[in-house]
C-alpha cells in the first residue's frame, strides 16, 4: 500500500484498536503527506506543533477551498468558538471562560474535587457484588457527564437524553473516506438542533432567577460585551455539553486499558499515588483521547518541511502520531508514568487548546486512582476491546472487566 492511502487505512474501524503503526508510517513517509483526496496529513511532532501555533492555519471550515460535504447549515453559518479563527473565536472562549476558570472564576474546576471524588465513591459502590462490570457504561461514562450536566445546570433526569445526542452529533462529525455518511450527518443535524433549542429553553428560565450554573450564568450576565445572543448560547452550550464529556469518557477508559495492560505500573501507583498527575500526563501522550484535528486549512499557501500545501486545501493533523514522534520523545512507543519530558498533544495546543483540560485532568486523577485502589486485580475479559466507531475521538465502546 502507498502512502496517499494511510488516511483510508487509519479511519478504517479495522484499524481501530491499534492504528499507530499506521501513524509511524506516516511519519516515515514523510512530515506532510498527500491523499488520493487531496487532502494533507501531518504526522510528525515538530510540524505539528508549528502549525498549531501558525496563524495563517484557520480552524473555520468555511475557509476550505472545498467544502466539506454534509455539513448542516447551522455549522457552516455559526460554528463553535473551537471552530472559529480570532478575534471571533476568543472573544466566544471568553465569554464561555468566565464562570468557568480563570480570571473571573479562578477556583470553580478546583471546588469541585469534592463533589468528583463523591461522584466516583457512589459509582463503584453501585458495582455492588457484581463479579463483571463495563468500565463504559457503569463508570467513565456517568461521570464526566455528571459533572458537565451540573456544572451547566442540566437535571440529572435529562442526562440519559444527551447521551443519544452526544453520540450522533461525534458520529456524524467523524471522517470516514468514501462512505456515504448521509444518516448520520441527518441524525448529527437533528441532534444539534434539539441540544441548541433544549439548552437556550433551559436558560431561559433562569432568566431573573440566578443559580450557580454556567448556563444561568450566560443568561444573567450583566456586561452587554460579556452576552451571548441566544444562537450563540445553543451552540456555545453544545460544545461544552459534548466536549466536556467525550473526551474525558475516553481518557479514563484508555487510561484504565492501559493500566490493566501494564499491571507492574498500575502496581507502582497503587503504592505512590502522588504520581497519578503525571501517570496522566503520560496517558494523554501515550493512549490520548483525540487523534486528530481534521478540519485545518491554510490561509494562504504555508510551506512545511519542504511541501507547499495550498490557500484552501484540507489539512489534517495527526496528534496521536505526534505523541509518539521518535524525534521529540525518548522511548516513544514505552508508557513510563514517570516521563519528565512530556509536552504532549493530548489536549492540542495553541490558541484552541483544550477548554475542559484543567477538568479533565482532575476527573480523570480522582476516577483512576478511585479505581485502581478499589477494584483489587481487575483482569480484562477481551483485549482489544470493542471500540467506538469515531477515528477523531478514539476509544473502547465496552470495556468489560472481571473484579
Amino acid at each position: 500500500m502507498t502512502a496517499d492511502t494511510l488516511l483510508a487505512r487509519i479511519t478504517d474501524y479495522a484499524n481501530r484498536p491499534n492504528p499507530y503503526p499506521l501513524y509511524a508510517e506516516l511519519r516515515e513517509a514523510g512530515p506532510v503527506v498527500r491523499q488520493t483526496d487531496g487532502s494533507y496529513l501531518v504526522g510528525t511532532y515538530h510540524e505539528i506543533n508549528s502549525l498549531l501555533h501558525d496563524p495563517c492555519i484557520s480552524s473555520d471550515i468555511r475557509n476550505l477551498a472545498v467544502p466539506l460535504s454534509g455539513l448542516p447549515d447551522e455549522e457552516r453559518q455559526s460554528p463553535a468558538f473551537i471552530r472559529l479563527d480570532d478575534p471571533e473565536h476568543q472573544r466566544l472562549r471568553s465569554i464561555a471562560m468566565r464562570p468557568f476558570g480563570p480570571p473571573h472564576s479562578p477556583g470553580r474546576v478546583d471546588a469541585l474535587r469534592g463533589e468528583i471524588t463523591q461522584i466516583t465513591e457512589e459509582l463503584i459502590d453501585a458495582f455492588g457484588d457484581r463479579k463483571q462490570i463495563d468500565i463504559v457504561d457503569d463508570f467513565a461514562y456517568p461521570l464526566p457527564v455528571t459533572v458537565i450536566c451540573r456544572l451547566l445546570g442540566v437535571p440529572r433526569e435529562d442526562e440519559p437524553t444527551f447521551r443519544t445526542w452526544s453520540s450522533a452529533i461525534i458520529e456524524a462529525a467523524d471522517v470516514r473516506p468514501g462512505e456515504d455518511r448521509t444518516e448520520h450527518e441527518r441524525a448529527g443535524e437533528q441532534a444539534r438542533a434539539e441540544t441548541g433549542r433544549y439548552l437556550i429553553d433551559l436558560a431561559e428560565r433562569r432568566r431573573g432567577h440566578p443559580t450557580d450554573d454556567m448556563l444561568s450564568a450566560f443568561v444573567n450576565e450583566q456586561d452587554p460585551a460579556a452576552r451571548l445572543t441566544p444562537e450563540e448560547l445553543a451552540v456555545t452550550g453544545t460544545t461544552l455539553l459534548v466536549a466536556g464529556h467525550e473526551t474525558t469518557v475516553n481518557l479514563i477508559t484508555n487510561g484504565l486499558l492501559t493500566l490493566l495492560r501494564h499491571p507492574d505500573q498500575m502496581e507502582h501507583l497503587r503504592r505512590e499515588p502522588a504520581l497519578m498527575p503525571k501517570a496522566v500526563e503520560e496517558l494523554l501522550r501515550y493512549e490520548p483521547p483525540v487523534h486528530m484535528l481534521p478540519r485545518r486549512t491554510p490561509l494562504a499557501d504555508v510551506e512545511i518541511a519542504g511541501t507547499t500545501i495550498p490557500k484552501g486545501a484540507r489539512l489534517l493533523l495527526m496528534l496521536a502520531s505526534g505523541n509518539r514522534d521518535p524525534r521529540r520523545f525518548r522511548d516513544p512507543e514505552q508508557f513510563d508514568p514517570t516521563r519528565e519530558d512530556n509536552q504532549h498533544f493530548g489536549f492540542g495546543s495553541g490558541i484552541h487548546i483544550c477548554y475542559g483540560a484543567a477538568l479533565a485532568r482532575l476527573e480523570a486523577q480522582i476516577a483512576l486512582n478511585t479505581l485502581i485502589h478499589r477494584l483489587g486485580t481487575p483482569s480484562l475479559v477481551e483485549d482489544p476491546p470493542p471500540y467506538r466507531t469515531s477515528a477523531t475521538l478514539r476509544g473502547p465502546r465496552h470495556l468489560l472487566v472481571d473484579i
